[in-house]
């Protein structure tokens, strides 16, 4: 059986919670890129939403396919947005970490 989702990427990279968060980093009002890779056939619904459990985006994707989408922050500070995929009868769920730089390394 293949599973729903088979990568997700933060700006380009395979996100892995063991890894760096420095590699992720973004200075704020600067995009991050979400993406998660689905794999079957029909329609999935990909959701991301905060903490709070607001909706921050909310799109229908042809698998197999690509969900994308880009946000930013006004603030420095982490921030923890969960993607939700849902398709063919399975669920998939992944918290990602975003760290929010005030503004970009000097030297």
């Amino acid at each position: 059986m293949k599973k729903l989702v088979k990568l997700v990427k933060v700006n380009n990279l395979e996100y892995n919670v063991n890894r760096d968060p420095a590699v992720y980093r973004r200075c704020a009002n600067e995009n991050f890129r979400i993406q998660a890779l689905v794999d079957g056939s029909g329609q999935v619904k990909c959701k991301l939403t905060d903490t709070t459990g607001k909706v921050i985006n909310e799109q229908s994707v042809n698998a197999p396919g690509t969900y994308t989408h880009e946000v930013s922050f006004p603030t420095p500070g982490v921030r923890v947005v969960t993607l939700n995929v849902e398709g063919n009868g399975e669920k998939f769920a992944l918290d990602i970490r975003l760290d929010v730089m005030e503004h970009a390394w000097h030297g």
